[in-house]
């Protein structure tokens, strides 16, 4: 093995994850998640997660170092999420590696939640060629990317213009009587359902849309026709399907999300398509794109499910490929930054 040893903190949502990466070997990836906190109130209660961050910190770094079976003294460099992400959750991160950094003499790097997505593939996969094409789906995002550089250049080709994917999963999860988070449970549910059962929407696919919104999402829409579906048999006193609905909804997220993918790679000529964020994991997703992509002589690169949800892996692997190009370490006046733009890599 080769390379720096990073340590890499991640506290962007509802997940503490506490990597440590030398170059592109994964030593530790260990993650204390608060969804069980959460699942009362259908959704992630920013305050809880922020409280939880603070709780799990610690025991989590221990693990990570006991893991690695490294000493936090030989860190060469410990990176951050600085954004995008819950302001609140975001600060327990920054705060935290602020005073390693500050304790130990090391340097450290505010990088960015989306952009680690992408990185973490470094680690299943290898480099990434250049350009390489990239979708994000996850509770709060989903965009489609180009990378040029892991480190410097990575551009936004397109995004949601409502509720992300994972967003509309967790809806119509509670609309069918599922429990939050919606993702595993629908795609779950669809095994058993018939994806043709019901015509759902596929947003922001009309020639019309596609002049203006090419590589853009929308999945509020088919949210209210799902909606409006199910109450419809409610009224009529018909049960609903839960599989059929499932599978028929998922087939439209996933349709929509595979179409554009494709569609990104021809229109950069991108000959690689990674996936990254948590909706990344989902079994229709990984099918549907593999499918295409073998149809279009696209290499589908697709990390484990573990490195698909939010983890400290991903900013220690990013962490690693800013340190090896030399790029300059943030200040310990370092800020969280919600609304942190992808094209922005490292604070």
């Amino acid at each position: 093995m080769s390379g720096p040893l990073i340590l890499g903190i991640e506290t962007s949502c509802d997940e503490t994850g506490v990597g440590i990466v030398r170059g592109h070997d994964l030593l530790a990836n260990e993650v204390a998640s608060s969804v069980e906190e959460h699942v009362r109130f259908g959704g992630v209660v920013p305050e809880v997660a922020s409280r939880a961050h603070l709780e799990a910190m610690l025991p989590t770094l221990e693990r990570a170092c006991a893991t690695a079976d490294v000493d936090l003294t030989e860190i060469d460099a410990i990176a951050v999420t600085a954004g995008p992400g819950l302001v609140g959750a975001l600060v327990v991160g920054l705060a935290s590696a602020k005073a390693l950094a500050y304790a130990l003499n090391k340097p450290l790097y505010g990088v960015n939640h989306l952009a680690g997505h992408v990185a973490v593939d470094l680690l299943d996969h290898g480099s990434l060629p250049s350009p390489c094409a990239a979708l994000l789906v996850s509770g709060g995002h989903t965009s489609l990317l180009t990378v040029e550089d892991m480190a410097s250049k990575i551009t936004e080709l397109g995004s949601t213009i409502d509720d992300a994917a994972g967003e509309a999963y967790d809806k119509v999860a509670r609309l069918i009587g599922l429990p939050y988070p919606g993702g595993p449970h629908i795609d779950r549910a669809a095994v058993d359902g018939d994806p043709t059962a019901i015509s759902f929407p596929r947003g922001l696919s009309t020639n019309r849309d596609l002049i203006k919104h090419r590589f853009d999402f929308s999945f509020s829409g088919l949210k209210t026709a799902v909606a409006r579906w199910v109450e419809e048999r409610r009224l009529a006193g018909q049960d609903v399907p839960v599989a059929d609905v499932a599978a028929s909804f998922q087939e439209a997220v996933c349709d929509v999300l595979s179409a554009k993918a494709m569609d990104a790679c021809r229109a950069t000529g991108a000959t690689d398509l990674l996936i990254g964020g948590g909706v990344a994991a989902n079994g229709r997703l990984r099918a549907l794109l593999a499918e295409r992509a073998a149809e279009n002589k696209i290499t589908l690169r697709t990390p484990r499910p573990a490195l698909c949800t939010d983890n400290g892996a991903m900013i220690a692997a990013l962490g690693a490929e800013v340190v090896s190009r030399g790029l300059r370490p943030s200040g310990l006046d370092l800020g969280a930054d919600p609304g942190l733009p992808v094209s922005t890599i490292v604070v």
